[in-house]
């Protein structure tokens, strides 16, 4: 039976029984009771719509995706990330509304989904620096919780991030503990605000221990095999190579293993290897010893988080922000080793 057929059944109409579903206090005990006896009398199971209908919400959230130009957006870990805030949504009877654009159309797609109530709250994919997306949608009003943080802007928002600075940092450590000073960063793009935290953390660590940073070594571009590959081949051919990596994901490194193996050297002996581990799902790293060091945090469980907190934002009305900052596991691999004679 559906939301219609139950209204002409009890003389009520689908709003009040759509209200009294979800126990709204306007509805008296009787009415509330007669609804719920004849939702289990004749199988009748609201939808999203039908609570839609009583609460005034789309019952959907958003995500704007711009394509037209490069983003870290297009790179797999992107599937991870929506398919677990897809869980969160399913278990709260909530739909994904996902808008891909192009990067012109972005501030135009926020506003319009404001203006036609389309969504009920958006999730905020790879922010940057003073990122103008926040102002906007604050002054929209359209509840949103940020994956990740835009620094040097306004922080008076909810947000889910891991502590990339200090992740970086703390990898930087361990190879320099190990005896390494020839340590090569191959970053994500720096315009995004997680990758210039990366870069800001490997550059603490080599500074606080008088380790001279080489221009040359850092280097940064969208997150694929290839980049990784390309970037360590150059690194490995010059006169004084790095004997270690810090690589910002597992499918650039796989490029990067890649080169260390053409180059006629062993990953972990002769050339040492960290890299960032978003525990992806279709892509783990090796099964009970790690194929490479890494700083883990899942992006699944990130996705998790975001998804939830927008979720709670929304419904408790309420617009004190809200934030997780996620720290980073270090676990130890076979792809480090100590710096080669």
């Amino acid at each position: 039976m559906n939301l219609k057929e139950l209204s002409a059944l009890l003389g009520i109409s689908q709003t009040t029984i759509s209200r009294a579903l979800n126990d709204f206090p306007e509805v008296s005990e009787a009415t509330r009771k007669r609804v719920k006896a004849a939702a289990i009398t004749h199988n009748y199971r609201a939808n999203p719509r039908a609570k839609g209908l009583a609460t005034g919400r789309s019952m959907a959230i958003g995500h704007v995706i711009p394509i037209s130009t490069k983003h870290e957006i297009v790179n797999p870990i992107f599937a991870d990330f929506i398919a677990a805030a897809g869980e969160v949504y399913s278990r709260n009877a909530h739909d994904m509304l996902m808008s891909v654009v192009a990067d012109v159309d972005e501030e135009r797609t926020y506003r319009d989904l404001a203006a036609k109530t389309s969504v009920d709250g958006v999730i905020v994919h790879g922010p940057k620096p003073n990122d103008s997306r926040i102002k906007l949608l604050k002054s929209l009003g359209l509840p949103f919780v940020v994956h990740g943080r835009a620094s040097d802007g306004d922080t008076d928002y909810s947000w889910v991030d891991v502590n990339n600075r200090r992740s970086f940092e703390r990898a930087a450590n361990f190879l320099l503990d190990l005896g390494h000073q020839r340590i090569a960063l191959i970053n994500g793009l720096e315009f995004m605000d997680f990758a210039k935290r990366r870069k800001d953390g490997f550059l603490d660590a080599l500074n606080n221990r008088g380790v001279i940073a080489r221009p040359e070594w850092m280097v940064s571009d969208e997150m694929t095999e290839d980049f990784g590959y390309r970037s360590a081949i150059f690194m490995l051919g010059q006169p004084v190579a790095p004997t270690a990596f810090i690589v910002s994901s597992m499918i650039m490194a796989i490029g990067v293993r890649r080169a260390i193996g053409e180059a006629g050297l062993k990953m972990g002996s002769d050339i040492s290897v960290i890299i960032h581990d978003d525990a992806l799902s279709y892509l783990p790293n090796g099964a009970e010893i790690p194929m490479f060091t890494a700083t883990k945090s899942s992006v699944h469980h990130a996705g998790q988080l975001c998804a939830q907190m927008l979720l709670d934002i929304i419904a408790d009305k309420d617009p004190i922000p809200r934030h997780i900052l996620l720290e980073t596991e270090l676990t130890v691999g076979e792809s480090t080793g100590p710096v080669p004679k």
